[in-house]
């Protein structure tokens, strides 16, 4: 019950930071996942990053197929943009999730930890990417999108973190470019999930379907949902940049801690 408890808790906190900043998902998600699978359900640690990354993969999903009926109410999604990239993002992401199920768990979450400490510094020192280019054809697209949809596999995001910067770039308007990050996490957290749930079928645990664990996802969802309205509201009356700073800080912090875990 405890556990329920924790999953609701979380699913206030990383809706509230995703209106708040415009970031959450998986960024906040799976450094909590592992905390509470490990201390709370005693989750193996063989399989304990596996576990993390589909169950925040799959909360993707559902959060995702929201904010991509938020934003389409107001027209703001760059669909263009979103084809050109959507073939490499499955295809980037499925291969992210074949290789992350024979990687151990100790090196995905190291590689998570050092995905923080990169997401952080560019939150506090590099901001939004000048625009200096026009979008570019479907083969270059499809590649940018083959990455993104790689690294999100292996870290267990939906991925805008990457794809705001990258659309930022090539002229796509902040609104616009926030939209059709919603948008994108679908299909890369959709595939993710799916294909953690085959890879894992071997590894399920009771309550679970391969590496994703519902009762977390059907907790968290619906209390991020609730709170993201509140996070959008306190963006409107909080100085923003120094709560940028603030969250900076504790992704480092939180980098620091999975690292010092892991080598010493």
């Amino acid at each position: 019950m405890i556990e329920l408890l924790y999953f609701l808790l979380l699913g206030v906190f990383s809706g509230t930071i995703a209106g708040l900043l415009g970031l959450g998902g998986g960024i906040i998600l799976v450094p909590s996942l592992i905390w509470i699978f490990q201390n709370g359900l005693n989750i193996h640690q063989e399989k304990l990053m596996h576990m993390t990354i589909a169950t925040s993969m799959t909360t993707i999903v559902f959060t995702a197929i929201f904010s991509i009926y938020a934003h389409q109410k107001r027209k703001a999604i760059h669909w263009r943009a979103f084809k050109k990239l959507l073939i490499g993002m499955i295809l980037g992401t499925l291969l992210g999730v074949f290789v992350a199920s024979h990687l151990s768990s100790s090196f995905l979450k190291i590689t998570f930890a050092f995905f923080l400490l990169i997401v952080a510094l560019q939150i506090e020192f590099l901001g939004n990417p000048k625009a200096e280019k026009k979008f570019p054809g479907y083969l270059l697209s499809n590649i940018f999108g083959f990455f993104i949809g790689n690294l999100s596999a292996l870290v267990g995001i939906g991925g805008g973190s990457l794809i705001v910067p990258l659309l930022l770039w090539f002229r796509v308007p902040i609104r616009n470019a926030i939209a059709t990050s919603a948008a994108c996490g679908l299909p890369i957290a959709l595939s993710g999930a799916i294909g953690f749930i085959i890879l894992g079928y071997k590894n399920s645990v009771n309550q679970s379907s391969g590496y994703v664990y519902w009762p977390a996802v059907f907790a968290i969802v619906p209390a991020s949902l609730i709170f993201v309205p509140l996070g959008v509201k306190l963006a409107h009356r909080l100085p923003v940049e120094i709560l940028k700073r603030i969250f900076a800080i504790f992704l480092i912090v939180i980098s620091i801690k999975m690292l010092i875990g892991e080598f010493l």
